[in-house]
């Protein structure tokens, strides 16, 4: 619990883009049920408002004004849902933290059984869904191979079927706030620290108000982002795939000799030489790219600029 009266137990952190109509429902679901956990009321709500381009900063300021203990940050852009989690991280105050969307389809009544668990000991409580019935089809088998082949991939092992939503701890939190990369993987990030971890199963609901801002694209390059932030394997894969097309090429090459030697010269045939020529070139051209994939990330890496940029803040003094 947080020995400071000023220092609220619980943090909820919420990015948003475009969620106008999704602030005052979050907050006249999640408010009496955080009341209801914590008779002392030291709890707060924290909207990151990740470069809406609607009416959303002016619905936090309208439900500050009717409820202090929720507050909010404006960023000068839409930076993405990693650098708005990583803003809402950097200033939650509570000394447990519980990332959240807000179209509520993560059920706020899940968290009387975290903060439980959290009072057990555990620094990490994470969500793990029981069913992905309301995905479609092919959201449902692309996220199934996603985990296992990160988790294939990478040492830091993310739960299969969880989300952003959980709970962390005080000591998780600072942990990440110390980690200095601009290419984020949060899911990653929270696995990378390990710390004593729990689960909680639960349903997730269809989503009614708004709509996902999470289109394939923007779901495949969240992948690529995970698998690349956490492991070298796409890069290593290639010097085994060399091997194995040199052992080959030694093979064929022998298998050719002994044909001349036995049979004679043949005139070898042009669709079997293009064949070669484009596969191989097709090999060359996706290895060049995977390398280019972790070049493009030393690059911003090394520009050292920050992860995500203030504009606006409400009931909240910037931090540095």
């Amino acid at each position: 619990m947080a020995a400071d009266p000023a220092v609220p137990t619980l943090s909820i952190i919420v990015p948003v883009k475009d969620e106008e109509d999704g602030i005052a429902p979050f907050v006249a679901r999640v408010a009496p049920i955080l009341d209801g956990l914590l008779p002392a009321r030291d709890w707060e709500i924290l909207f990151i408002d990740d470069g809406s381009t609607d009416t959303t900063l002016p619905a936090i300021d309208l439900a500050h004004r009717a409820e202090p203990r929720v507050r909010g940050l404006s960023l000068s852009r839409n930076f993405g849902k990693e650098a708005a989690l990583s803003a809402g991280l950097d200033h939650a105050r509570g000394a447990a933290v519980v990332p959240m969307d807000v179209d509520l389809q993560d059920p706020p009544e899940v968290l009387g059984e975290m903060m439980a668990k959290w009072r057990e000991g555990h620094e990490v409580v994470y969500g793990v869904r029981r069913n992905r019935r309301t995905d479609s089809l092919p959201k449902r088998l692309t996220a199934d191979l996603y985990y296992r082949a990160h988790n294939y991939m990478s040492s830091d092992k993310i739960p299969e079927h969880a989300g952003d939503f959980r709970l962390l701890d005080r000591a998780v939190v600072d942990l990440i706030r110390r980690m200095p990369e601009r290419n984020r993987f949060m899911k990653g990030m929270f696995a990378w620290g390990g710390f004593r971890q729990a689960a909680v199963e639960y349903d997730r609901a269809r989503r009614t108000v708004g709509k996902t801002k999470f289109n394939y694209w923007k779901l495949w390059t969240l992948a690529l982002d995970g698998i690349t932030s956490a492991s070298t394997w796409p890069l290593r894969v290639w010097s085994y795939i060399g091997v194995v097309i040199a052992l080959l090429s030694f093979v064929y090459a022998l298998y050719m000799i002994v044909r001349v030697v036995v049979l004679g010269s043949d005139v070898p045939g042009y669709p079997s030489l293009m064949v070669a020529v484009l596969f191989f070139g097709g090999l060359q051209l996706i290895s060049l790219g995977v390398l280019g994939e972790y070049i493009g990330r030393i690059l911003i890496e090394t520009k050292q600029r920050p992860i995500y940029v203030i504009r606006h803040t409400i009931g909240i003094e910037e931090q540095g």
